[in-house]
């Protein structure tokens, strides 16, 4: 079976390269440097510091594996690309809740960047899976778990 592929904003490929690196060239020295404090303290049968650090090194290891694996499988947006017109990957969205009038800015991302609580809401998400393809002015009703949602999409940009 292939690999899913993985949709990056250029924010998200860097940040992802950034924690690649970080994790291969910091991190694993340092857990490295505790696996040996650990060992020379004697018994390892019941050595807590030794469980610890073995944990996370197995942590940082299986990181490492699935960002290298994202990274071979990452379709970078283009930002010249992203249309002003509809809503698309890269976009940002500023929507209006009429039930709550409420504005909310989200940037349309792929699963990988999500981070709802800092306005990156993936494509597949439910809000923005509803929300591709349509253009400003456009209400959208979005079936959710505590009945149906109405937002307007007041601007798109990139």
């Amino acid at each position: 079976m292939a690999d899913k592929k993985v949709v990056l904003t250029y924010d998200g490929l860097k940040k992802m390269e950034e924690e690649l690196e970080n994790l291969k060239t910091v991190r694993r020295k340092d857990v490295a440097e505790k696996i040996k404090e650990a060992r020379g303290q004697g018994d390892l049968s019941e050595n807590a510091e030794y469980d610890a650090a073995k944990e996370e090194q197995a942590e940082i290891e299986a990181r490492i594996v699935v960002l290298e694996k994202m990274l071979r499988n990452a379709e970078v947006i283009d930002d010249e690309e992203v249309s002003n017109e509809v809503v698309s990957l890269g976009s940002t969205v500023e929507i209006y809740d009429v039930e709550f009038n409420e504005t909310m800015t989200y940037i349309i991302v792929g699963s990988a960047e999500a981070d709802p609580m800092n306005g990156r809401i993936s494509n597949e998400s439910p809000v923005g899976k509803a929300l591709l393809g349509h253009s400003t002015g456009e209400k959208i009703t979005i079936e959710t778990p505590d009945g149906d949602a109405i937002f307007e999409i007041k601007s798109i940009k990139r």
